[in-house]
C-alpha cells in the first residue's frame, strides 16, 4: 500500500481549551500527566479504567456492581457490572424528572416542513411513561422485541427509552427501508409489537411508511400489534384488531410508570449490519454496554458536557441513531432530530438548523460533506456557526479535500473535527480525535481510552510507521454479545483471525512521529496491482481532488497480466461533462500521484454511486455489479437505481 500522506498541523487546542475539557479534568482525577499515558494505564489495567470511566460519565444503578469485569468465558464472551442492576433509562430520564434537569430540553425537532417541536425532560419522560404502559398493557415483557420503524421525530426518542424502560428489546430499522429489509429483521428478531409512523417527508414529498410496514409484516407472524405515529396525518390501511393510533392508545396513560430493574448485561438492542454474503447480522447490545461506551465516546472524545447542543445527521437504523439519542440524555445534553434531508428546501438547510437551534457540537459522514461542497462555500458562509465548538464526522475515511473544507468553511479554522471510526458491533469507536491534542487532516488521536487497539502485520505484530490490520486487544463494555441466534458467526467474524485479538477489518497506520492514526479503508477492499496494495481511499482521494469531481469510487477487478486492475466511477461536479478527455486526464492524474503502473485501467462517469442509508459507499457492490458476481445482502442499499449505471459500464 501507498505511504500514508501526512499532511500540516491545522489545530492546536488553546490551553484554556484544554483544562476546561473533560478528558483532561479525568486525566487529572488520576494523577495521569499525558493522553498517551492515560493510553497506557487504561490497556495495562481494564478494571481500573471502566470503573473510572463509569463514575466519570456518571451511569446510574439501582444496585452498585461487585466486580467490574468477568473473563472467565474468554474474552469474546467478557460480561460488566457483575452483581450490579440498572436499566439506561434510569440514567437518561428517571434521575433527572426531580432535579434542575426537568425543564431542561433534551430535545429539539424540526421536520423537513419547517416545523419546530421541543421536549424538556420532564415532558419526554412524562410521554415515554405513557409508551411503557401502553405496551405493558398489550402484554409486552421483559425480553420480548419491539421493532422500531419511524422517521427521526420526537416519537422515536420516545419509543427507543419506553422500550428500554420496560426491559423489551429494540430492533432499529432505517425509516427508508423497503418491505423485504423490515421483514427479514422481524422475523429473525420474533418480534412482537412494530412501531411506525404514517409516512415523513422527504424533498418536498411524503414517504409512505404504514403501507411499506404493512406489506413487511405479511411475513411477519409474531408481530401481534402494530402503533402507528400520525407524523403526517393521512389516509392509510388498516389492520382492526392489530393496529393502534400512538395518539390514542396514549392519551389515557398514567405520565408515571415504573422503570423495570434490569443486570446490566440484559438485551436493551438488535442493531442489524449488513454482510458481504449471507443473511444481516443481528448484533447485540445490553444495558451496561451499548449506551455505557456512547457515553463515555461522547464524553472523552467528543468534549459533550450538560451544557452542550448535539445535532448529528442520521437514522435510527444506523448506529449513530441510537448513540445519539442514548448518549446525549445519559450525559444531560441536548439532542437535534432531524427528519429530511440536508440540502432541502435549500442547500443551506443544514447551516440554518445549526444558527437556529445553537448546536455546538455537529456531526455528519464524509460523503455529505463530498455532496454539499458541490453547492460552494456561500451556503454555510449565510449564516453564524459561532455556536460550534466541536466539529464530527463518521461513516468512512475522509479525503483531504473535504475534510479541509469542512474545517474552515464551517468550523472557521477555529474547532477541530473529532474523527471517529468504529461500528455497531463496537457500540461506538476504535479510533477517535479529542479536544486536548492536534489535528492533522483526516487523523486520529489515537485509540479511545480503554479501547486497546493496535497495528498489525500478516502475523498480528505489532508495527508502527505501516499500513496494517486494525485490532483490539483487550474487551470493553460496549462490545457486541455477539450476533443474535449465530454465536459461532460472530467468533469467526471477529475472533478467529489472531488468538484472543479482535480483528476489526480495517487498515491503519500509526504515526510514530507525533502519535496520530490514520484509517484507509477496509481491507476488504483492497486492491492488489502487479503486487502493490493499493486501498480505494488513496485513489479517491486523488480524484476528488480535480475540481469537476464530487465523488469516486475505486475497486480492482481481474486482470490476467497485472493479477487486478484498478477502474474507477466518479460523479461528477454540477456544470461538468464527462467524456473520454476527462477520463483520460483523470487516470493521468492518478498515474502522477501513485505512480505509472497504478493509471487506472479505465475510468467510468456515473451519476450515483450505491450507498447504505447511512451514506458508506458499496464498493463491493460496485464490484459485484461491474464483474458480474453474486453483490451480496442488498437490504441497507439507499438507491437501487445506482446498479443499472454501474452494470452499463460493463465491457
Amino acid at each position: 500500500m501507498q505511504p500514508v500522506v501526512i499532511g500540516d498541523v491545522i489545530w492546536e487546542p488553546s490551553a484554556d481549551v484544554i483544562a476546561k475539557s473533560r478528558l483532561k479534568r479525568f486525566m487529572e482525577r488520576h494523577d495521569i500527566a499525558t493522553f498517551e499515558e492515560l493510553l497506557h494505564r487504561a490497556d495495562a489495567d481494564i478494571e481500573w479504567f471502566w470503573d473510572a470511566a463509569i463514575k466519570d460519565i456518571d451511569i446510574a444503578f439501582f444496585r452498585h456492581y461487585d466486580k467490574v469485569v468477568d473473563l472467565s468465558k474468554g474474552k469474546p464472551w467478557a460480561t460488566w457490572w457483575i452483581g450490579g442492576r440498572m436499566n439506561i433509562v434510569q440514567s437518561c430520564l428517571d434521575r433527572h424528572r426531580d432535579r434542575e434537569f426537568h425543564d431542561k430540553t433534551a430535545l429539539i425537532w424540526e421536520g423537513e416542513p419547517g416545523e419546530v417541536r421541543k421536549l424538556t425532560y420532564g415532558e419526554l419522560d412524562r410521554d415515554v411513561c405513557r409508551l411503557a404502559g401502553a405496551l405493558r398493557r398489550m402484554g409486552i415483557r421483559p425480553g420480548d422485541r419491539v421493532g422500531i420503524f419511524m422517521p427521526m421525530c420526537p416519537e422515536v426518542a420516545i419509543s427507543v427509552f419506553a422500550v428500554a424502560k420496560i426491559g423489551a428489546v429494540i430492533i432499529p430499522l432505517f425509516s427508508g427501508y423497503g418491505p423485504e429489509a423490515i421483514a427479514t429483521r422481524l422475523r429473525d428478531g420474533q418480534a412482537k409489537v412494530l412501531i411506525c409512523a404514517d409516512g415523513f417527508y422527504r424533498r418536498g414529498n411524503v414517504v409512505p411508511m404504514k403501507e411499506t410496514a404493512d406489506k413487511a409484516l405479511v411475513s411477519c407472524p409474531t408481530v401481534s400489534k402494530v402503533i402507528m405515529h400520525r407524523r403526517v396525518v393521512r389516509e392509510v390501511p388498516w389492520t382492526h384488531g392489530r393496529d393502534q393510533v400512538w395518539e390514542v392508545l396514549l392519551e389515557d396513560e398514567p405520565n408515571h410508570a415504573p422503570t423495570h430493574e434490569l443486570d446490566p448485561e440484559d438485551p436493551l438492542m438488535i442493531i442489524y449490519t449488513s454482510g458481504t454474503t449471507g443473511k444481516p447480522k443481528g448484533t447485540l447490545h445490553v444495558h451496561g454496554g451499548f449506551p455505557v461506551k456512547t457515553a463515555q465516546d461522547m464524553a472523552h472524545g467528543f468534549d459533550v458536557g450538560a451544557e452542550d447542543t448535539i445535532f448529528w445527521f442520521t437514522d435510527l437504523g444506523w448506529m449513530m441513531g441510537p448513540w445519539l439519542i442514548f448518549g446525549s440524555l445519559a450525559l444531560g445534553a441536548t439532542m437535534v432530530l432531524y427528519e429530511g434531508t440536508p440540502d432541502y428546501p435549500g442547500p443551506d438547510r443544514l447551516w440554518r438548523m445549526v444558527a437556529d437551534h445553537g448546536v455546538t457540537v455537529l456531526g455528519v459522514s464524509p460523503t455529505l460533506v463530498r455532496g454539499l461542497m458541490t453547492h460552494g462555500d456561500e451556503p454555510p458562509a449565510k449564516h453564524d456557526l459561532s455556536s460550534l465548538r466541536v466539529l464530527g464526522g463518521t461513516g468512512e475515511p475522509w479525503n483531504p479535500e473535504p475534510f479541509n473544507w469542512f474545517f474552515r468553511q464551517v468550523g472557521g479554522g477555529r474547532i477541530p473535527i473529532i474523527n471517529y471510526t468504529g461500528g455497531t458491533e463496537i457500540s461506538g469507536g476504535i479510533l477517535c480525535g479529542n479536544v486536548i491534542t492536534h489535528l492533522r487532516p483526516c487523523s486520529f488521536a489515537g485509540p479511545l481510552p480503554g479501547m486497546a487497539a493496535d497495528v498489525v502485520d500478516a502475523e498480528g505484530r505489532s508495527v508502527r510507521g505501516e499500513v496494517g490490520e486494525l485490532v483490539i486487544r483487550n474487551p470493553w463494555p460496549g462490545m457486541t454479545r455477539g450476533f443474535w441466534g449465530d454465536r459461532e458467526r460472530y467468533v469467526e467474524t471477529y475472533w478467529s483471525r489472531f488468538d484472543d485479538v479482535w480483528v476489526h477489518g480495517d487498515w491503519a497506520y500509526a504515526d510514530p512521529a507525533d502519535g496520530l492514526w490514520y484509517v484507509l479503508g477496509r481491507s476488504d477492499d483492497t486492491i492488489k496491482v502487479a503486487g502493490k496494495r493499493l486501498g480505494p481511499a488513496e485513489v479517491e482521494s486523488v480524484l476528488v481532488s480535480h475540481p469537476a469531481v464530487a465523488e469516486s469510487a475505486a475497486i480492482g477487478v481481474p486482470d490476467e497480466l497485472k493479477g487486478e486492475a484498478l477502474v474507477c466511477f466518479v460523479v461528477l461536479r454540477p456544470g461538468h461533462a464527462g467524456g473520454n478527455q476527462l477520463a483520460a486526464e483523470l487516470a493521468e492524474l492518478v498515474a502522477g500521484a501513485l505512480g505509472k503502473p497504478l493509471r487506472p485501467k479505465s475510468v467510468h462517469f456515473v451519476t450515483d454511486l450505491p450507498r447504505t442509508r447511512n451514506a458508506k459507499i458499496l464498493r463491493r457492490v460496485v464490484r459485484s455489479v461491474y464483474t458480474g458476481a453474486d453483490p451480496g445482502d442488498l437490504s441497507s442499499l439507499e438507491n437501487p437505481s445506482a446498479l443499472a449505471a454501474i452494470s452499463a459500464t460493463r465491457a
